[in-house]
């Protein structure tokens, strides 16, 4: 079952239909990349929303195409990247459930 989630990324809420078991992840994904926005929107070096969504976006392209070439033939390497990544997102999260307390 499908139904409608609600995120926030630079002020701006959009509301995005998801299936229910991926929710969390859409979450996790919507704030990761809302992170990296406001770090860019930070540098003052990039001026426009769509010019720092696209530069976002092309960082983590960067981070994924440099795990997939690092861990090409080595899964246990990948499986540890991974592992590094998730624990960053779960810690983002829990920092983020916490400002809202």
């Amino acid at each position: 079952m499908s139904s409608p989630v609600s995120i926030n990324i630079l002020g701006k809420e959009y509301q995005i239909s998801c299936p229910d078991d991926e929710k969390e992840a859409l979450i996790a994904s919507a704030q990761l990349l809302h992170g990296n926005m406001e770090k860019i929107r930070g540098t003052g070096k990039v001026v426009g929303l769509d010019r720092i969504a696209v530069m976002a976006a092309l960082n983590l392209a960067n981070e994924l195409i440099n795990l997939q070439n690092d861990g090409g033939g080595d899964l246990s390497e990948m499986n540890k990247q991974i592992i590094q990544i998730k624990e960053k997102v779960n810690d983002f999260l829990d920092e983020d459930r916490q400002m809202e307390l």
